[in-house]
């Protein structure tokens, strides 16, 4: 398949930055981090089959709180290399951070930027951090992308340690998987570095800057797909060993020992998991002089995952068990009975029985005890009598009180059926910043059933992995008392996942843990019905959709996990 992208990447990056603090790499969507007062990506000398065109000295002077398109407010200037600058930057319609990329409209590498950054918008998929807008104006070309500030570089994820094998298992195969579907659409990333590579507080990994980091530096390659595939390999390779696997430093990470070449993960660090490292040598060592044995080198993602997919599986760790505190006992716990007496405590005196007196032996003696005994029959038949006479006087009571209230309730109020509730407005809820298809949430309430609003494909499923979930937030006009929801849905199989909240707007916020569930429900038919025994007073409801079904290629998106929505009705 020919290739769009004209980026290239150095996996064999000397930049020789110094080692990370623990804060030193701020997570940004820019595709370059700051280490040291400078950029981490800064010139590196080129290798075989890259070439670099030549790059203004200046990059354009803008300031803090410079607007572009009216939109976009500049707030910090994360790098300023080759002729371009990088911000982080507000939206201010949709009030969210963006990352921006900015180069004169003369500079060489305006339209190979403007090329690739509109390549990369249109692959569309959730596991690369998304080209936003991509323009040219006033003598200015920039670039907008997502900002993720809750996510991490791998540049500081290395610098703490080596990853476990289940995390270092995820991080080579999530990377592959997503390359190799960015390949078969012609697009390489070609500056896969750690610094690229972003892992989420979910524990997916975002790559950043497909195609544009690499055209920003004039990078070109005539072998892309080998040289995606050795930058993973490096990745693989650091998350194992904590190491470079090239002689000089870089990213943080110390370089091999010069002039012993290429060593496998298992003589640079003991105890790395065998595949793993032997996976690592095969992405690294792409001219066939691999060290993993008999198995060929992988020269392009696919291989590559594809060599991932037939690995065993790698569990993630037990998760560590905390032994309960020491068992103690309560006060009334306390005492002796049962038990001797501790050493040295003093003793409770031992009383010895008395015992009884001998009974009455004489005449008067028998006589008393037979009138004792004549009295305490005649006690207790009296007695006997009386509480007889008692119990029925308090039966007869509780009957005429329980019989009382039933004559004066009358008959039990009828249930009322639920009636439909008008939905007012809607709008997508995207918590991550990235929309599905927000133009089209009308559709979803038009009382057309051939309309419909539609997710992207995920590659991975039926769960969505990559994000926490999508949905679409309805605006019943006023607070109503919602009981019962009916959604049709436009892919049936495999099963898909609904669930209803109450919100309190149509940009809800907090966390979908800490929002009031209304009812859920999973099914594997083309609708749902969702209710709830105790109806729930709102305005706002969130549809929420974390699993969806596998459907094929239609006219929108390729064939993946997808879901569409055709008609929603409410009743209370």
């Amino acid at each position: 398949m020919a290739e769009r992208s004209t980026a290239a990447v150095d996996v064999a990056d000397n930049s020789g930055d110094q080692p990370l603090a623990a804060d030193a790499a701020k997570a940004t969507a820019d595709g370059v981090d700051t280490q040291n007062g400078r950029a981490a990506d800064e010139p590196m000398p080129e290798k075989d089959g890259e070439r670099r065109s030549a790059a203004p000295v200046a990059a354009p002077e803008l300031h803090s709180g410079h607007k572009l398109a009216r939109r976009y407010r500049l707030e910090e200037c994360v790098t300023r290399l080759d002729g371009f600058s990088s911000w982080r930057a507000m939206d201010e319609k949709l009030r969210r951070a963006v990352g921006v990329h900015l180069l004169p409209a003369d500079h060489p590498r305006a339209r190979t930027v403007l090329a690739a950054a509109r390549s990369s918008a249109l692959l569309g998929d959730p596991r690369f951090v998304q080209v936003l807008d991509a323009v040219e104006e006033n003598d200015l070309v920039y670039v907008v992308h997502e900002w993720l500030p809750d996510a991490t570089e791998l540049t500081a994820v290395l610098a703490a340690g080596t990853l476990e094998p289940h995390e270092a298992y995820q991080l080579v195969s999530q990377v592959s998987q997503a390359m190799a579907a960015a390949h078969r659409e012609g697009l390489a990333h070609l500056r896969l570095t750690p610094s690229a590579i972003l892992r989420t507080s979910t524990g997916q990994y975002r790559i950043r800057g497909l195609a544009v980091n690499a055209a920003l530096r004039g990078i070109t390659s005539d072998t892309p797909q080998r040289a995606d595939t050795e930058a993973i390999g490096a990745l693989l390779y650091a998350a194992l060993t904590q190491r470079w696997p090239y002689e000089n430093d870089a990213y943080g990470l110390r370089g091999l020992p010069k002039g012993v070449g290429l060593l496998a993960p298992d003589q640079v660090r003991a105890g790395v998991h065998r595949g793993l490292g032997e996976l690592a040598m095969r992405a690294l060592a792409n001219d066939g002089a691999t060290a993993s044995r008999q198995e060929p080198a992988c020269t392009t993602p696919e291989e590559l995952a594809k060599a991932v997919a037939a690995m065993p599986r790698i569990k993630p760790p037990e998760p560590a068990f905390t032994a309960p505190p020491e068992y103690q006992h309560t006060t009334y716990q306390q005492g002796s009975y049962g038990r001797p007496a501790p050493v040295g405590m003093p003793t409770a005196p031992i009383s010895v029985p008395v015992p009884p007196p001998p009974p009455l032996q004489s005449r008067t003696g028998r006589a008393l005890k037979w009138g004792v005994a004549a009295l305490l029959i005649a006690a207790l038949g009296l007695g006997s009598w009386q509480l007889a006479d008692a119990l029925l006087d308090h039966n007869k009571q509780n009957n005429n009180e329980t019989t009382q209230p039933q004559q004066q309730q009358g008959p039990a109020p009828e249930k009322k059926d639920p009636v439909p509730l008008a939905v007012k407005d809607a709008k997508e809820f995207a918590p991550d910043g990235v929309p599905q298809n927000a133009g089209d949430v009308g559709k979803t309430y038009d009382g057309d059933t051939s309309s419909y609003w539609r997710t992207k494909s995920f590659s991975d499923g039926p769960k969505i992995v990559i994000k926490e979930g999508v949905g679409i937030v309805y605006d019943l006009g006023s607070e109503q008392e919602v009981s019962e929801a009916s959604i049709g849905l436009r892919h049936p199989g495999d099963h898909t996942t609904l669930t209803l909240y109450a919100v309190d707007g149509l940009q809800p916020k907090g966390k979908i843990s800490s929002m009031k569930k209304i009812a859920g429900t999973t099914t594997k038919a083309n609708s749902a019905k969702l209710t709830t025994d105790k109806p729930v007073k709102t305005r706002y409801v969130l549809l929420w959709i974390t699993e969806m079904p596998y459907a094929g290629y239609d006219d929108y998106s390729g064939a993946g996990y997808k879901q569409g929505i055709t008609d929603v009705k409410f009743k209370g």
